[in-house]
C-alpha cells in the first residue's frame, strides 16, 4: 500500500476532494472525481475505495443537517429504515474487504459506469417520484415494504456507494407517500447512515490510507461549503452532465487498460 505521496499527488487529491465536496453539495456524484484521483495517486483499488468512503463522510454531514427540519414527523420511518441502512452498509463493507484486488480492479470500470448511469437518470427518477405522488393522491402505502430494498441498496452503498442516493430515492418513492422535499431529507439521512456505518467499519480494517483521507476530508468539507455558496449560480443539470462525462471517460480508460 502507498505510504508516501509527492506534493503533486497531494495537490491532486486535495483538489479532487474539494471538487467532490462541491459536486455532492450541488448535484451529487462527487465520488466519480475523488475515487479516480486516489487510483491515479497509486493507491490500490480496494484501499482507494475504503479511503474515499472515510474521507467524504464529513462532507455529507453538512447536507444532512441542512435538511433536518424536513424530517419532522418522520420518526417512525427513520426507526424502520436507518437500521436497514446501517446493516446494509456494514454488509457491503464486509463484501468489499473480502474482494481480491484483482477482482475489484476488474469491477472498477463497471462500477464507475453504473454510478455514472445512476447519476444520469437522477432527474428522471425525481420526476417519476413527483408524478407518482401526484397520481397516488396521498393514498396509504406500506412503508415497511421499503426495508428490504433499502437494505439491498445499502449493501451497494457500503461496497462502492456512488449513485446510492438515486437508488434510495426510487425505493422511497415506491413505498412512501409524501412530498419530494421530505423524501429527499429521508433519503439523505439513510445515505448518511450507510456511509457512516461503512466508514466506521473501514476505520478498523487497516486499509485506510490516513494521510490521504485527512487531506481529502478537509478538501471535501471546503468543497461542501463552496458548493453551498455556488448552488444558486450553477445549474445542477449542467454539472451533472460534466460529472457523468468524466465518469464515462475514466471508465473507458480503465477498460482499455
Amino acid at each position: 500500500m502507498v505510504e508516501t505521496f509527492t506534493a503533486t499527488q497531494f495537490l491532486v487529491m486535495g483538489l479532487a476532494a474539494v471538487a467532490a465536496g462541491m459536486i455532492n453539495a450541488i448535484a451529487g456524484g462527487g465520488t466519480l472525481i475523488s475515487f479516480p484521483a486516489l487510483l491515479a495517486a497509486g493507491v490500490p483499488p480496494v484501499a482507494a475505495n475504503v479511503t474515499n468512503t472515510v474521507a467524504l463522510v464529513p462532507g455529507y454531514l453538512g447536507a444532512t443537517f441542512a435538511q433536518l427540519k424536513d424530517l419532522n414527523g418522520q420518526r417512525r420511518r427513520l426507526q424502520l429504515l436507518l437500521p436497514a441502512g446501517v446493516a446494509g452498509g456494514i454488509v457491503g463493507g464486509i463484501l468489499l474487504l473480502n474482494t481480491s484486488e484483482k477482482l475489484f480492479s476488474e469491477l472498477v470500470p463497471y462500477l464507475i459506469l453504473l454510478a455514472a448511469g445512476l447519476l444520469a437518470v437522477q432527474d428522471i427518477v425525481r420526476k417519476w417520484v413527483v408524478r407518482r405522488i401526484e397520481i397516488s393522491g396521498g393514498s396509504a402505502a406500506n412503508e415497511a415494504w421499503s426495508i428490504g430494498p433499502v437494505f439491498l441498496a445499502a449493501i451497494y452503498g457500503g461496497y462502492f456507494g456512488a449513485g446510492l442516493s438515486v437508488i434510495i430515492l426510487a425505493v422511497l418513492g415506491l413505498a412512501i407517500e409524501d412530498n419530494l422535499t421530505r423524501l429527499n431529507a429521508l433519503k439523505q439521512s439513510i445515505a448518511f447512515a450507510v456511509n457512516v456505518a461503512a466508514a466506521t467499519f473501514f476505520v478498523f480494517s487497516g486499509q485506510v490510507v490516513w494521510i490521504a483521507a485527512g487531506v481529502m476530508a478537509i478538501g471535501a468539507v471546503l468543497g461542501g461549503v463552496l458548493g453551498g455558496k455556488l448552488a444558486r449560480r450553477v445549474q445542477p443539470q449542467t454539472l451533472r452532465v460534466v460529472v457523468v462525462a468524466i465518469g464515462v471517460i475514466v471508465a473507458i480508460i480503465y477498460l482499455v487498460r
